[in-house]
């Protein structure tokens, strides 16, 4: 509703204004101008047009009135009104037709819209030229239905070129403004399914804990029992294992729902690996923008439209790739090479950074949680979480991931080679 009304009022303004740019095809009152372009190309984003129609010709009718009075010789306020009113009848009646032949539930279909128009337009000449002539006989002859017909076609068609360059523009603006949005969901979603790896990971750890605890708990019952001594450490640790219990349960409730919103298989899940690692890059670039560093990004993917799982992908690729964007300085490349074995049984990725390396003595470590080499300007640690992670879903899937440099340790490239069928959609 706001809008419309807005819309209403630059119309309003424009179209008496775009009516003064004329000219006299009849060698009289009658006008062909802007005015009746604007007109139309405003008529196309209103509801209702008739409404509109109505107070468009009665503001236009008061500007020529005004006009007439403040730069005319002579002012006569009938002789000006019976010269303009013409004028409203042509608005008020191709407004009339544009809201009775349905022309803005009809944008899907741009030639009809062309099409409705220019009738619409022609009806509405011969209206204003019906009350401008002395006799009817005049108006509808070829050699003024002629040239009327094809300003019209071709004035309807200009106007509906304009209109449609708008509404291409707009909806390729909500079409990347919709993939970004999905691009976020998805790098959302794959981090989700990254703290659901670690919370199955300590559902387990805290299983085999509640478990240990009752077996101890058992063992100190009998032996305080044996012994004729009270079963107060035995009931604690009983206390102590019911509680491990119940934190189980709220961690196995979240991550039931976790798995719910990300593990679902069908279609949804799965994306061309051409399209996950061009995420990757968006994502990674605008992360290494924030920390005011200047890297190139090189993509190599062999198979861009194999289907594969998008949140184990990208939560593996954006990992490694976020390390060696961390990793490099100041400046930099990351390159990330996707391909398939000569088995077709094998995807490799390659993440490569031309970053200060890893130490030789720091290489059996890497991969253990909690260990880093990454501090902040503080002198605080990352989490050292990251390739742990890695590790440990490449393992779960019978996968590899190794690290190599090069002699001059200026050269950083992890390998992941997956089984694919372990990424792409079963069926």
């Amino acid at each position: 509703m706001r809008e419309n009304i807005s819309i209403l009022l630059l119309m309003l303004i424009a179209v008496p204004i775009a009516g003064e740019l004329k000219f006299h095809p009849f060698q009289d009152d009658f006008r062909i101008s802007f005015g009746t372009t604007a007109f139309f190309f405003f008529l196309l984003w209103m509801r209702p047009s008739f409404l509109a129609g109505i107070v468009t010709g009665l503001i236009v009718v008061l500007f020529r009135i005004v006009l007439d009075f403040m730069y005319g010789d002579v002012f006569v306020l009938l002789s000006s009104l019976q010269m303009h009113f013409p004028a409203f009848c042509y608005y008020a009646a191709f407004a009339c037709l544009f809201s009775l032949f349905r022309v803005n539930t009809l944008h899907h279909r741009p030639l009809w819209v062309g099409l409705l128009g220019t009738v619409a337009e022609i009806a509405a000449n011969m209206v204003e030229l019906s009350f401008r002539a002395v006799s009817w006989e005049g108006v509808f002859q070829l050699e003024v239905v002629g040239p009327i017909a094809v300003i019209a076609l071709i004035r309807s068609f200009f106007v509906l070129s304009f209109f449609n360059m708008i509404q291409l523009r707009q909806a390729k603006w909500m079409e990347k403004q919709q993939r970004n949005r999905n691009e976020q969901m998805l790098m959302l979603i794959s981090n989700l399914y990254e703290e659901s790896v670690h919370l199955k990971k300590t559902l387990h750890q805290v299983e085999e804990i509640t478990r240990n605890c009752y077996e101890l708990y058992r063992e100190m019952n009998e032996m305080e029992q044996k012994n004729g001594t009270s079963k107060r450490y035995a009931k604690r640790l009983l206390s102590l294992a019911g509680q491990v219990h119940e934190v189980k349960k709220d961690n196995q409730r979240i991550y039931a729902g976790l798995s719910k919103l990300i593990s679902d298989e069908n279609e949804r899940d799965y994306m061309p690996l051409g399209e996950l690692i061009t995420i990757i890059v968006q994502a990674q670039r605008k992360y290494a923008r924030l920390l005011e560093k200047d890297i190139q990004f090189e993509t190599n993917v062999e198979v861009p439209y194999l289907a594969c799982h998008i949140y184990t992908t990208l939560s593996l690729i954006n990992n490694l790739v976020g390390n060696s964007v961390e990793a490099i300085r100041d400046r930099g490349i990351v390159s990330i090479v996707a391909s398939i074995d000569e088995s077709q049984e094998w995807i490799h990725f390659d993440v490569i950074d031309d970053g200060p390396g890893i130490v030789v003595e720091d290489k059996e470590l890497l991969f253990m949680p909690g260990f880093t080499t990454k501090y902040d300007v503080s002198g605080r640690p990352s989490t050292g979480i990251g390739l742990s992670y890695v590790k440990e879903v490449t393992d779960s899937l019978q996968g590899i991931i190794d690290l190599s440099d090069d002699s001059s340790g200026q050269t950083t490239q992890f390998c992941i080679r997956l089984p694919i069928t372990t990424l792409i959609q079963k069926g």
